[in-house]
């Protein structure tokens, strides 16, 4: 399990503008007071980039990231989990994005962060390390950008291997508080370091979307933020933040080494969902992959023992889970009629167990009413698989706000 190190455990307490304000009663209105930190975006470590030894020195690597929540402050989760050695950052910024497909900041909104106080840390072997607060406008349904120079030598680079989304790069030194990004002139389509964004709001809570591909929104259109946890967002409009916990090929049960599709579900849930901030509800959608995956396993209840340990360690916190049915996907390659008894056998659960505080029914949303072991055609990124962003909204749109 890795450790998170915090740096500058600064309590804040920030009052709205227009804080208080007469009514004609004669009493007095406030706004909301900012208390708590709520995560606006995240991305679970997946494993770390083969063949780097020595990491990437002198690299400063601009992460291109999507909120899904505002608020004044921010702070940044930077991560070594799949690192050997101590990695030393030292330079880190923060910025609003001038747009999701330039590496230019918007001009006044550059910020270094700290930790404890101090411009540089260093990151012990599989440990991640919280930033100090900063203030930053940082906007609704808007995109960060998140900058790390690292001048020497690590191990292996932690990253997340699926985004949709381009980032930027240079191998050229520090430019992390370069506003105009000319010095990135490389792209890449996976986030380096970077592990989550929180900021401080009224917010009540995050919605962590914990699953695989389906959830990391493989299917959908580069840099338009149309995975279905960004829709559900879109959806929520400011009133909870949505964190993806989503890796692509991710199991319930079983770690696939050297793929890039991280630990197992249950080794990486108490990271990637009890260990972000403020969290209010989960929506579960695993189990595909321990399907149609080989291995694969044909025993429902050993996905349904693993849904029940989630549920427990999440209700052990005061969280709830929200279980979502698993996606048809007859036409890709592993489909077999075995395979699809195991996918019915594990839906019929969700639906009737009662174990989950809510069920989201994506198998019914997604389907295709005249072969319903099948996407609908106009929900199918094309290979059977994946829905595409049209699948995503459908999906998104079936999610009770109220449940969460």
């Amino acid at each position: 399990m890795r450790r998170l190190l915090v740096f500058g455990a600064v309590v804040v307490t920030l009052v709205g503008s227009g804080a208080v304000a007469s009514s004609t009663t004669g009493q007095q209105r406030r706004a909301p007071i900012l208390t708590g930190w709520v995560g606006t975006w995240s991305a679970s470590p997946s494993t770390g980039v083969a063949n780097t030894p020595n990491g990437y020195p002198n690299f400063s690597i601009r992460n291109v990231i999507h909120t899904s929540i505002g608020g004044g402050t921010a702070r940044v989760r930077l991560s070594n989990t799949f690192g050997t050695s101590p990695l030393t950052f030292g330079k880190v910024t923060v910025a609003v994005a001038e747009s999701n497909t330039s590496p230019a900041a918007r001009p006044g909104t550059m910020r270094t962060l700290t930790f404890d106080g101090q411009p540089s840390v260093v990151v012990p072997a599989a440990a991640e390390v919280l930033s100090d607060p900063v203030r930053l406008t940082v906007p609704r349904d808007g995109d960060l950008l998140v900058t790390t120079y690292v001048p020497t030598p690590s191990g292996p680079v932690t990253y997340h291997a699926f985004t949709g989304q381009t980032s930027f790069f240079t191998r050229n030194g520090d430019f992390a508080d370069q506003e105009s990004g000319a010095a990135f002139t490389e792209q890449t389509n996976v986030w380096h370091y970077v592990s989550g964004v929180d900021v401080r709001s009224a917010v009540p809570g995050s919605v962590v979307t914990f699953g695989d591909s389906i959830t990391d929104g493989v299917g959908s259109t580069n840099n338009a933020n149309h995975r279905w946890p960004d829709l559900l967002a879109d959806r929520l409009r400011g009133r909870l933040g949505v964190l993806n916990a989503g890796i692509s090929g991710n199991r319930l049960l079983l770690d696939v080494p050297g793929s890039g599709f991280g630990r197992n579900a249950l080794a990486r849930f108490a990271d990637d969902v009890l260990g972000q901030g403020d969290v209010r509800s989960i929506i579960v959608l695993e189990g595909v992959n321990d399907i149609q995956q080989e291995p694969h396993q044909t025993d429902p209840a050993a996905i349904i023992s693993a849904y029940h340990q989630m549920i427990a360690q999440a209700h052990a916190r005061g969280i709830r889970v929200i279980g979502a049915t698993i996606l048809p996907f007859k036409g890709w390659r592993a489909w077999n009629e075995t395979l699809e008894a195991t996918r019915v056998a594990v839906n019929t659960w969700i639906r009737t167990s009662g174990e989950f505080d809510a069920v989201v029914d994506f198998d019914r949303v997604t389907r295709d009413p005249a072969d319903p072991q099948a996407l609908l055609a106009a929900y199918d990124s094309g290979d059977h698989l994946h829905p595409g962003d049209a699948g995503y909204q459908a999906m998104a749109n079936a999610v009770d706000l109220s449940k969460l």
